[in-house]
């Protein structure tokens, strides 16, 4: 009894530090992603609580959704505008990556991101889908509290949306790189002077992109680069800097977001975002998978060409591995020494039957 208790304890004490880590870090992300806010100072283009909260989600499992309504009220309530709204905004805030959760573990998504389905997966269900619930009841909220009006409902929920639905796609995977990146213990020189390459190269683009010009389109060299060479490891973080440099280029109204209205450089926005994490996951996930494909390949050429030796001294029967492929071989070969032994019998009753015909003939 008293080590069950002390189970329990334990258990519980764990699930209260998660979720106090997951307030605090959902509370954090939050001021940081108000930074740049473009809609009554608590609605912004990209909003990384919901990409913390997701990611806890899947690595920590459901029990630390209370640290995320905590995270969220705390966020919320100093921005009002009531505290029924604060509580509804609050309640949405929760609901969506608690559905996205459901969502991706429906259709069995795996942490690992190696697969081409799990990337597509974190986009359609846990960024644009997912995040729906809480654009909904967060723009509502707000305008039956008559703070945005009915002309201001529609690039409100724009914004919402956007800024919930980056937080997913660009945030979410840094999270779930970060839970098993391991320094590479015996690469080359080279691989390390390509990655600080590729670090520079980021950060002179990101200079050059959140200017006046209309240059955020040469990121995506980087992303593509990034993904092939370094896969998810590198096409993450690549693809949150990128996003934060064009995040950072609308709320100025420079580059590509000068001279239009709210909704248009959401629109903008949502789509460069989109496409840029949408091109460094999918290249990545492509790259793993073929990776991995290459990896099977070798591991069977090299056991054929072990069957091969083996057979060849004689010792195939005893080492072969009892699976189908491997029965079947057994089968064949078993079937070509049982028609060879029936072609020799055949042969030598005919030999037999010539001699006694001889004989009979030389009696005559």
């Amino acid at each position: 009894m008293t080590v069950a208790r002390r189970e329990r304890l334990r258990r519980g004490a764990s699930a209260a530090l998660d979720i106090c880590v997951v307030a605090a870090a959902y509370y954090g992300s939050a001021k940081l992603g108000l930074l740049q806010q473009l809609v009554r100072g608590q609605v912004t283009p990209l909003w990384p609580p919901t990409g913390i909260a997701l990611a806890s989600l899947l690595l920590r499992g459901p029990r630390v959704w209370p640290g995320i309504a905590l995270g969220a009220l705390l966020a919320n309530v100093t921005l009002g505008p009531s505290p029924p709204a604060v509580l509804a905004i609050v309640v949405g805030n929760t609901l969506a990556p608690v559905c996205s959760y459901a969502l991706l573990r429906r259709v069995g998504f795996r942490v690992e991101l190696t697969r081409l389905r799990d990337v597509l997966a974190l986009i359609f269900l846990g960024a644009f889908t997912g995040m729906l619930v809480s654009s909904t009841i967060g723009s509502g909220t707000l305008a039956l509290a008559g703070v945005v009006g009915a002309h201001g409902f529609w690039p409100t929920w724009s914004v919402w949306w956007t800024g919930d639905a980056m937080g997913v796609l660009v945030v979410t995977p840094v999270l779930l790189v970060l839970r098993s990146a391991r320094l590479p213990k015996e690469a080359p020189p080279a691989r390390w002077v390509e990655g600080f390459l590729l670090v520079a190269a980021t950060a002179c683009v990101g200079v050059v992109a959140s200017g006046s010009e209309p240059l955020l389109f040469l990121g995506f060299p980087l992303l593509i680069w990034a993904a092939f060479r370094f896969q998810l490891a590198g096409a993450a973080p690549c693809a949150l800097a990128v996003s934060t440099f064009a995040i950072v280029a609308a709320a100025r109204g420079s580059g590509p977001f000068a001279g239009h209205d709210l909704l248009t450089n959401m629109i903008t926005l949502q789509a460069f975002n989109g496409s840029s994490a949408l091109t460094a996951l999918l290249v990545a996930a492509a790259v793993s998978e073929r990776n991995q494909a290459h990896q099977e390949i070798s591991r069977a050429c090299g056991y054929l060409a072990e069957m091969v030796d083996k057979i060849a001294a004689g010792g195939y029967q005893a080492t072969l591995p009892l699976s189908v492929g491997s029965v079947d071989a057994v089968g064949s070969v078993d079937e070509t020494d049982t028609d060879g032994e029936k072609k020799q019998g055949r042969a030598k009753e005919e030999n037999k039957r010539g001699e006694r015909g001889g004989r009979t003939g030389r009696a005559v």
